[in-house]
């Protein structure tokens, strides 16, 4: 007994057929794909970049002084500005003495 295989040929012919356009609209499919794993790619790097510049930016910032240490520094400059203030009133009978003294020695020195 011969195994006659023409009448499924058509068939085998037509499922190879159909196998074939489905592989190739697959791959027009996923063809974007890899495009778009590529742009994802690039922007995780951008990202990733992003993320180095941010700590590196955060790392600085905690060495910088807060409000409160600039409030207590403000606070320190008046109290010194008052103290010079005070400084200043009294050493003003102090420069009146010294300017009269030097009239009075050029007075004699003529």
């Amino acid at each position: 007994m011969a195994l006659d295989l023409a009448p499924i040929m058509p068939w085998v012919a037509a499922v190879l057929s159909l196998l074939a356009l489905g592989d190739r609209v697959f791959s027009w499919f996923s063809s974007g794909e890899k495009a778009l794993g590529d742009r994802l790619a690039k922007a995780e790097n951008t990202l990733i970049a992003h993320d180095r510049r941010i700590q590196s930016v955060e790392g600085e910032l905690d060495h910088l002084p807060n409000k409160d240490v600039l409030h207590r520094f403000e606070l320190l400059l008046e109290k010194m500005s008052g103290r010079i203030d005070v400084m200043d009133a009294s050493l003003k009978p102090i420069a009146a003495t010294t300017t009269r003294l030097q009239r009075l020695l050029e007075e004699q020195a003529k």
